[in-house]
């Protein structure tokens, strides 16, 4: 029996079917006319159709009235039409991809209130006022507010006037949250940060874990896990701990064309950043990355005494204080922000033009989240690492010392492991980032230090010998300050107390310098020919790998690590945004950015919220001469056209 095929089309308002026997033939013509669904097996399909239909329809439209945009960027559209449609989904989009928009569209074109998991005060507060600049009825509930604040919000919830109410998953899963959210229509579940439930993760959450609930008590209410970096086990575990195994996955790709990605050794690590920022940012907002909240405070007060406003972020500090600093970045121009990975989760701001680690992270995950953070805007940016051999041993020192358990602690030695390995190659930067995350790229980027200033690379198979030697006679104890004093025959009190001054190896490496033996040691172990100790002493032991080298069965090349200089990478990093770049007109410039900064301190929000630099530079090439024009503006919806369209106008025409 042949099969029959059902089809569904939209004419004007109403839908329209037809049903003919599936032949499989591409050529076969479309079986006209159509006629109004009225078979009662149908109907239903019918139904769903016109709903998906109309919803994006209204999706478009909600795009451009509410937040002033003519198209969505791939996957968008389907992911909204997925969630218009009741359907679940996981998304991974990298950072400034437009993940916000795939739930606040759908939340305002389904019926009910849309309610986003969020795991950062600051970050729900940003969004909820952003969002009323838009016109959109939202609204956040959190520690931050009194009773009578969140008693008034839950009646606003009740009464069906809210688009949008943003929490933490600590509030979520409260009784009286979870009693509140059923007893009302909702729209959808939007958990942001989606990587926090992973235990893996270098964001972990327990409170994340409990979100699993929803799929239980709210069954017929689509949901969307979002995150910027998951790699294939955190997917996995994202959809396991979310009961998501049924949700449509969309991978837009890890990609950020935009962001130069420079790692190079330390030294004197404060005068490389201070030469980075001088030289490339003397004005620009960015941030800073430290592994401790000692360094994090001094880098800041150094950076303050050098002229900069640099402002320092860590857990250490008090709420009020972390609250003020990160509002200060938000909201000001050229401010550094001097952070431990404590900052920088959902951070919103889209012109910050650089992010600087002034230590290595333990997760590739960890530095592709954090760097993600520059260039939201997709103009220009730098990412700037700052390495050595001694951040290794600290970091796999503080693993060691963690509650955590074996498995544990050995999945975190293999990111490690593939962290320095990302340090330590010759090739694309780009393509080990993105194949790490599975993602593939035929030809290199011609944007990272590897590419622009390609590595030299010389036959150190003999010197890696002698350190492999040195390890193996000094009985695997010692670390690389010791194995480099024997190599060199230093007359060191420490060489002697241990007889040291007697081995085979002892003073047969006086061709290398100091600083030449540690980038033996440390591409040693970045190729795992070598590996660190955990027991606090960060001594160095032989691994099964480097037995061919040692019996003389294979070579081994290593990159020749010159003194640093200015690169062609940081020459040609130096690019603008063209607004900043000199090509517009300068006095316009600033004076939209002068009204923008007043209209946003006015308003208290950060100046993007009122138009980002992308909209300012559209104003100053198109010249909009009224509503209608400026309407047309990419980024300017109806509620802000209404709002802010006069004095922008007005100033416009002052530069005729």
């Amino acid at each position: 029996m042949v099969p029959n095929v059902a089809v569904f089309m939209l004419l004007g308002s109403r839908v329209f079917y037809q049903s003919w026997p599936c032949c499989g033939s591409k050529n076969r013509e479309f079986p006209y006319p159509l006629w109004p669904v009225h078979c009662s097996q149908n109907k239903l399909a019918a139904a769903r159709f016109l709903t998906i239909v109309q919803g994006m329809n209204n999706a478009l439209a909600i795009l451009h009235k509410v937040f002033g945009y003519n198209s969505f960027r791939p996957p968008q559209a389907e992911i909204i039409d997925t969630l218009i449609g009741g359907g679940d989904a996981l998304v991974l989009m990298p950072t400034g991809g437009g993940k916000s928009l795939c739930y606040q569209i759908p939340a305002l074109a389904r019926k009910g209130c849309g309610v986003v998991i969020s795991p950062l005060i600051a970050l729900m507060q940003d969004q909820v006022s952003a969002l009323h600049e838009a016109g959109v009825k939202a609204a956040f509930l959190n520690s931050t507010l009194d009773f009578q604040a969140v008693r008034a919000i839950e009646v606003a919830l009740q009464r069906e006037e809210l688009d949008l109410l943003y929490m933490a998953p600590e509030r979520l899963k409260q009784e009286r949250t979870l009693a509140l959210l059923q007893s009302v229509p909702l729209a959808l579940f939007a958990i942001d940060e989606a990587h926090c439930v992973s235990q893996w993760g270098h964001d972990f959450r327990a409170d994340y874990l409990e979100l699993g609930v929803l799929h239980e008590l709210f069954p017929h209410v689509p949901r969307i896990a979002l995150t910027a970096t998951a790699d294939v086990r955190t997917r996995n575990e994202i959809i396991e701990r979310l009961q998501l195994q049924d949700a449509r996955q969309f991978i837009a790709g890890f990609d950020r064309p935009n962001i130069c990605y420079r790692i190079t050794l330390k030294d004197n690590p404060r005068q490389q950043l201070l030469r980075f920022l001088r030289e490339e940012h003397p004005s620009d907002a960015g941030i800073v990355y430290c592994l401790s909240r000692q360094k994090t405070e001094e880098t800041a007060e150094w950076l303050q005494s050098e002229g900069f406003t640099a402002l320092a972020y860590h857990a250490g500090l008090s709420a009020s204080q972390r609250a003020g600093n990160q509002a200060r970045f938000l909201r000001e121009d050229a401010v550094v922000m001097v952070a431990t990975i404590a900052f920088g989760m959902g951070i919103d701001k889209p012109d910050v033009r650089f992010v600087a680690h002034l230590d290595m992270p333990k997760t590739i995950e960890a530095y592709y989240q954090e760097t993600g953070r520059a260039g939201r805007d997709g103009e220009p940016a730098n990412a700037l690492l700052l390495y050595g051999l001694q951040d290794v041993i600290k970091l796999r020192q503080m693993m060691g010392e963690s509650q955590g358990s074996e498995d544990h602690k050995r999945i975190e030695q293999h990111r490690l492991n593939a962290m320095l390995g990302l340090c330590e190659i010759t090739t694309c930067r780009r393509e080990a980032l993105l194949r790490y995350f599975g993602e593939t790229r035929p030809v290199t980027c011609g944007n990272c230090d590897a590419c622009l200033q390609p590595a030299q690379t010389w036959d150190a198979t003999e010197s890696a010998r002698l350190a492999l030697s040195a390890v193996f006679r000094t009985g695997q104890r010692f670390g690389v300050n010791h194995l480099i004093e024997v190599l060199r025959g230093s007359n060191v009190d420490k060489v002697f107390q241990f007889d040291h001054q007697h081995l085979n190896v002892y003073g047969k490496g006086t061709e290398l310098t100091v600083n030449q033996w540690r980038s033996v040691f440390r591409q040693l172990v970045a190729r795992n020919y070598l590996s660190v100790d955990l027991d606090g002493f960060g001594a160095l032991r032989l691994e099964e790998l480097c037995r061919p080298l040692l019996r003389g069965e294979t070579t081994l090349a290593l990159r020749r690590d010159e003194s640093v200089k200015r690169s062609k990478a940081e020459k040609r990093s130096k690019a603008k945004p063209a607004a900043a770049a000199g090509d517009l007109d300068h006095g316009l410039w600033e004076a939209l950015r002068a009204l923008r900064t007043r209209l946003a301190e006015e308003h208290k929000v950060p100046p993007y919220v009122i138009f980002h630099n992308s909209t300012l530079e559209a104003l100053c090439r198109q010249r909009p001469a009224n509503l209608e024009e400026l309407g047309r503006i990419s980024g300017i919806g109806e509620r802000k056209q209404e709002r802010y369209g006069p004095v922008f106008l007005a100033l416009l025409q002052q530069h005729q």
